[in-house]
């Protein structure tokens, strides 16, 4: 036996026990299901990932709260993933500067592979440790930055030299994963631990693990965006009135937080370059948009 077999033997071991990796008997003739059973069991089993997400509110809110202090004092929120985690990162990341106004580099995603990763699948990018070293140097991780590490196993080996190299750097370090007591929990300084169970297909961890990834990064960043006053309440005043929806939605945000009229709210979102915080603020102060 080689060594190669000796590894693979070691990896295999490690992956039996996940449960993310767990085959369901129960669903050992899914290919001969109807469409509408098929379709049904989907829905059953995305139905519990909602109340497996609540369950770990307290290490959710403890993130946020981290987070709120890295970006407060001028960090920046990294994510880091490879596959699935790394692309739902790049979306968060990306959605994050059109509905807070906020700077494109104060929160952004590394990814296993890089770019091309986001579109394609990258082979061996995930095992890539020294990649994921250079990569977090490549960023400039520091320690003013909060760095979240999303793997549904918990083992990813790119995931987890990035988190060293996060720590290594002082940075404060957060662990999204779908498993119990993973590596990725032990090396961090707030573990997530969204347990989501064997998916309808053995080890496709885009389905119910990635919804629930999905979901903790929506409420990490849109959470912490509100503790730095990025909302008026609930409403995204930051945002910027880019095209027609947007400029709709602004005008709508504005009326809605100073009960003025459509018109008005109009010729303050004009004056103000479409920037309904600005807008707003004008108008509860009765001065001009500056």
């Amino acid at each position: 036996m080689n060594r190669n077999d000796v590894d693979m033997n070691h990896i295999n071991a490690e992956l039996e026990r996940l449960e993310t990796e767990g085959i369901r008997p129960d669903l050992a003739d899914l290919d001969r299901w109807s469409t509408a059973g098929v379709v049904a069991q989907i829905a059953a089993d995305d139905a519990t990932v909602a109340p497996a997400v609540a369950d770990e509110a307290p290490r959710i809110a403890a993130a946020v709260d981290a987070i709120t202090e890295r970006m407060r004092a001028g960090g920046r929120l990294i994510y880091v993933g490879a596959g699935t985690p790394g692309r739902l990162a790049v979306v968060d990341a990306s959605e994050c500067v059109p509905t807070f106004g906020i700077d494109p580099g104060m929160v952004l995603a590394v990814v296993a592979g890089g770019s091309d990763a986001v579109t394609t699948a990258v082979e061996g990018a995930e095992d890539d440790v020294v990649a994921a070293a250079a990569d977090l140097r490549a960023v400039g991780v520091s320690a003013g930055d909060a760095v979240v590490g999303i793997t549904a196993s918990g083992r990813t080996p790119y995931v987890l030299a990035a988190m060293a190299a996060a720590s290594e750097a002082g940075a404060v370090t957060i662990g999204v994963s779908n498993n119990r007591r993973t590596q990725l929990s032990e090396r961090v300084d707030i573990a997530i631990e969204v347990v989501t169970g064997p998916e309808v297909i053995a080890g496709s961890t885009r389905m119910k693990a990635g919804t629930a990834q999905k979901l903790v990064l929506n409420t990490l960043s849109t959470a912490t965006m509100i503790r730095l006053g990025k909302t008026h309440g609930n409403l995204m005043v930051d945002v910027r009135a880019t095209n027609v929806k947007l400029r709709a939605r602004a005008l709508r945000i504005v009326v809605a937080a100073t009960g003025v009229d459509d018109n008005t709210a109009t010729a303050a979102l004009d004056r103000a370059g479409g920037h309904a915080k600005s807008a707003i603020t004008a108008l509860l102060a009765g001065k001009e948009p500056s």
